[in-house]
């Protein structure tokens, strides 16, 4: 194997903080637009499968589809970074979003629709691995902190302001659904630019085959199991043939790529990385985060609509609490890991305050009042905040510098797979719940024969109307109540994690320090 690097000069060097900053803006931007992607479509998604004449499964696999290709590609980008050039990654990333949307906002139906938010998804993965490993790169860990929770601000932003955009996009008659595709476009390409211009890494260049065959094998696994968790309980019953055949591939396929990764002298998951403590237990962490934080926050707008009666907008507009409990716990916390170099306290007082904001919402029905419901989101915000961004910062913190993307990457894609499994697991919960409730009282022939379409409420008369309402306030208060034990158990797994002081070397000058000595020894 040989290792070129470009430009020497750079390498052992760390760049001043303007210079930092200067680059973060478009990683920042960048970052912002992919997870946008992933939740902008959720106050727009009743008007899109309207106007194309789609399904109520085709509502679940407009988020999933996107959920499943940015998880299931996130491995592949970690491990080109610590191949090729980040910053050329980055924008390849971009690229591949920016032609995702284009194609998203002028589709003419559902089955385009669809294949455009697996692009859309491909780049977002690329986007979300990389901007957390080009951080690492430029920045130490113990000044990690302050940046990290800035990040941590704008990932949380993106994901629970999504909503709010989408409605007052559907509710402006003159932009419309399709614009929840295209506002991604400028951004993104501004992104592109501003990286070109500020971002300079040392690019180190190794001569090495990527194991295709075991990220093929990891893709396939992953996305068969992924779409198991979407259709069991919707398409057929949790226990069945079909659940066997997938669960029993699905598992069979990771198997075989566990045998090919352990064997490759480039795997896409260095299984030798889960012998960290740190690494194995905040993987594990990760998962617990994203499957009680994404499979609550995303039903709530459905919630906000259907159950209280409230537009698009006003819909978006309620998840506000829960976005500034995120980004002032998120910032707060970053500051003070940097000012003190703890960061232990932040990943147990987050995962506490998750689970209680979890349990709070596991109260809401249909008449909980605004105020109340205001609370109980911003104690979910808050708990989030602490949690999500730390737990990338203690496992980059445990690894050598040459491990820096695969860590990253393999918790990013650890977390996403959780957010993915727990929105189509929990989404399929959900339609079943509200339609055995609505069979109970109305009845099979007023609730649709049994469908889990989502009802059009201007058209009920105000008896079913009412009976409906509560119905979704329930099913979406037994959701969050399926989803604390996993907050619980996220809680108990951080309590194991053992606090490290933080680094203070940037990752290309551990990199620097690490070559040299390897070097020194032969």
């Amino acid at each position: 194997m040989t290792t070129a690097t470009v430009p020497p000069a750079e390498t052992g060097t760390r760049m001043s903080r303007r210079e930092v900053l200067q680059a973060l803006s478009g990683l920042m931007v960048g970052m912002f637009v992919a997870i946008l992607a992933s939740t902008v479509v959720a106050n727009a998604l009743p008007r899109i499968i309207a106007d194309l004449d789609g399904s109520q499964t085709v509502y679940t696999w407009i988020v999933t589809s996107e959920l499943l290709a940015m998880t299931a590609t996130v491995p592949l980008w970690g491990k080109m970074a610590d191949l090729y050039s980040k910053k050329l990654l980055i924008q390849l990333s971009l690229g591949l979003f920016v032609a995702g949307s284009l194609v998203a906002g002028f589709t003419p139906n559902v089955e385009v629709l669809l294949l455009s938010r697996v692009i859309q998804g491909i780049g977002a993965g690329g986007m979300t691995a990389l901007a957390t490993i080009v951080m690492a790169a430029m920045i130490p860990p113990r000044e990690l902190g302050r940046y990290a929770g800035i990040f941590g601000a704008v990932f949380g932003v993106g994901t629970i302001a999504g909503p709010l955009i989408g409605g007052v996009l559907v509710d402006t008659s003159w932009l419309g659904w399709r614009w929840c595709f295209l506002i991604g476009v400028p951004f993104s390409l501004l992104s592109i630019a501003l990286l070109q211009k500020t971002l300079h890494l040392p690019v180190v260049r190794r001569k090495v085959r990527i194991d295709w065959l075991g990220a093929l094998l990891i893709t396939s696994g992953v996305s068969t199991l992924l779409i198991w968790s979407s259709l069991a309980g919707n398409k057929f019953d949790w226990a069945s043939g079909w659940t066997a055949l997938l669960v029993g591939g699905g598992l069979a396929l990771l198997a075989l790529a566990v045998f090919v990764e352990a064997r490759t002298e480039e795997p896409i998951i260095p299984l030798g990385i889960f012998r960290n403590r740190t690494v194995s237990l905040t993987t594990v962490a990760s998962i617990l985060v994203g499957v009680a934080m994404f499979g609550g926050t995303v039903f709530l707008s459905q919630y906000f609509q259907t159950s209280l009666g409230k537009s698009p907008t006003a819909a978006g507009l309620m998840s506000l609490p829960m976005v500034l409990g995120l980004l002032v716990s998120s910032t707060v916390a970053g500051q003070l890991i940097t000012k003190y170099g703890r960061w232990k306290m932040f990943l147990v007082a987050g995962a506490a305050v998750m689970t209680v904001g979890m349990l709070l919402l596991s109260t809401i029905d249909a008449t909980t009042s605004v105020p109340v419901l205001s609370v109980y989101m911003a104690v979910l915000g808050v708990g989030v905040g602490m949690l999500l961004q730390n737990l990338v910062l203690a496992a980059q913190n445990d690894v050598p510098a040459a491990e820096l993307g695969a860590a990253t990457s393999v918790l990013t894609f650890f977390r996403s797979m959780g957010g993915a499994v727990g929105v189509s697991a929990l989404g399929a919960v959900l339609a079943n719940r509200v339609t055995s409730l609505t069979v109970e009282r109305l009845g099979p022939i007023a609730a649709g024969g049994g469908s889990a379409e989502v009802p059009d409420l201007s058209a009920l008369p105000e008896p079913v109307l009412r009976v409906v309402q509560d119905v979704y306030g329930i099913a979406t208060s037994e959701m969050f109540l399926i989803g604390a034990p996993f907050a619980l158990l996220a809680l108990i797994v951080v309590l194991f994690i053992k606090e490290k002081p933080l680094n203070t070397l940037s990752g290309d000058e551990r990199r620097a320090r690490e070559e040299a000595a390897a070097a020194g020894m032969h």
